[in-house]
């Protein structure tokens, strides 16, 4: 039986994780929450990691705001963190799923990012991700996979799509940016996919590298309010669209979020399922916000 870590479980997408893992019985499942697992203490995490054939690291710093004035701090999380993960699992012969970003990319592209376009970040907190990245690809060449995610919602954490269902309830009107692009991912369908990935690390199927986990096709933060308004059965035309001059931020976001997903082919899997199908999926599985 193979011996997975989950790392970062108390999380909206490590709880997800837990659950799809957890209705196998052909794995064996360690959780560690930040609680129960300091990732920034080499030490710790080497005996936390000795006896795994694979760990799972949802663990991370994700006040991308905050990262602006505690790069020092996010970097420790999202970076030096995943070098002892990958690191403790090199030395224990185990291989590593780590979730990354969208935000290490510039943002600016036309089209998607392919899963080896060159990294750019334009914040703090997308330099601390790729230096995760970059950990793990020089500790972990042969048995290292990075799974970049983006626009993430569930039910165990504050997000987007829960903001928007809250305000319902509170406002006449939301004005929401018309002028950012991606791929709105449900949580619970990530934890899916990684499990799938993780099958296929662990059978030999799945390359070493980059992936990118998010929901095909895309849409704008105003589309996804819209929808989200449609499919509760409240008026889509309560959401006004607008700019992000108006919501000024201390980091600033990529404009362009949509990233492709060419390499899970090769891996035997295809790739994720649209984000308005996962969107009426996770609303109907009772995910009220």
């Amino acid at each position: 039986m193979s011996r997975l870590l989950v790392t970062g479980a108390g999380g909206m997408l490590g709880r997800d994780l837990l659950a799809v893992l957890r209705a196998r019985g052909d794995l064996s499942v360690t959780a560690a929450t930040r609680a129960e697992l300091d990732v920034t203490d080499p030490e710790a995490v080497r005996a936390a990691v000795a006896g795994h054939d694979l760990v799972v690291n949802a663990a991370a710093w994700t006040d991308v705001d905050g990262a602006e004035t505690q790069e020092a701090a996010a970097t420790a999380v999202n970076g030096d963190a995943v070098a002892h993960l990958a690191g403790a699992c090199a030395a224990a012969g185990a291989r590593m799923i780590h979730v990354s970003t969208d935000y290490v990319f510039r943002g600016d592209a036309a089209e998607p990012y392919p899963e080896d376009a060159v990294p750019s970040p334009v914040n703090a907190y997308g330099r601390s991700k790729l230096a995760g990245e970059v950990a793990v690809t020089r500790l972990l060449p042969d048995g290292g996979h990075i799974v970049r995610t983006a626009w993430l919602y569930g039910e165990h954490g504050p997000n987007f799509v829960a903001t928007m269902l809250r305000l319902a309830g509170e406002r006449e009107w939301l004005d929401v940016v018309d002028d950012q692009r991606g791929q709105p991912t449900w949580s619970y369908a990530l934890a899916e996919r990684l499990v799938a990935l993780a099958d296929a690390v662990l059978a030999g199927r799945a390359a070493p590298g980059v992936y990118h986990g998010t929901a095909s096709g895309e849409t704008t933060w105003y589309g996804l309010a819209r929808a989200v308004f449609t499919l509760r059965g409240l008026d889509p035309d309560r959401i006004r669209p607008t700019t992000s001059d108006r919501f000024r931020r201390p980091a600033p976001r990529p404009a362009y979020s949509v990233l492709a997903h060419e390499r899970w082919a090769a891996a035997g899997l295809p790739p994720m399922g649209d984000w308005e199908s996962a969107l009426a999926r996770a609303l109907a599985s009772g995910f009220a916000g």
